[in-house]
């Protein structure tokens, strides 16, 4: 079974994430194929402590968090959710552009690269 958390505390994405997205699933073959979403999550590591961690995935596990926002279907497993509770997938590109990055309102701090954080 699938829980769905609540949209009031989803993950979500920008207009500019949600184009990067689904331009690298169309980069991958996959863009067409419904069985895949973007799975994200954070694990332990980076000079803050935790580390955000992005992949394409097309298997749900038993307590994954489902959301959808602007047509992204976005999976999260329950113990990153808790570090993740409304934060924004965003995409920066151009000269000083650093990819994608998470808008975390729960992190305390943050190091210089934006790859690792803490709470």
């Amino acid at each position: 079974m699938t829980a769905t958390i609540d949209t009031d505390n989803a993950i979500t994405v920008s207009e500019k994430a949600k184009a990067k997205v689904l331009s690298l699933m169309s980069d991958a073959g996959i863009v067409s194929d419904d069985s895949y979403f973007l799975r994200v999550g954070v694990v332990g590591g980076g000079c803050s402590g935790l580390t955000y961690k992005m992949d394409f995935d097309n298997e749900q596990k038993p307590m994954d968090q489902v959301f959808e926002d602007k047509g992204v279907k976005i999976v999260c497993d329950l113990k990153s959710f808790l570090y993740l509770v409304n934060t924004e997938l965003d995409f920066s590109d151009g000269l000083n552009g650093k990819g994608f990055y998470f808008n975390n309102p729960n992190a305390s701090r943050s190091c210089g690269c934006g790859e690792s954080f803490a709470v």
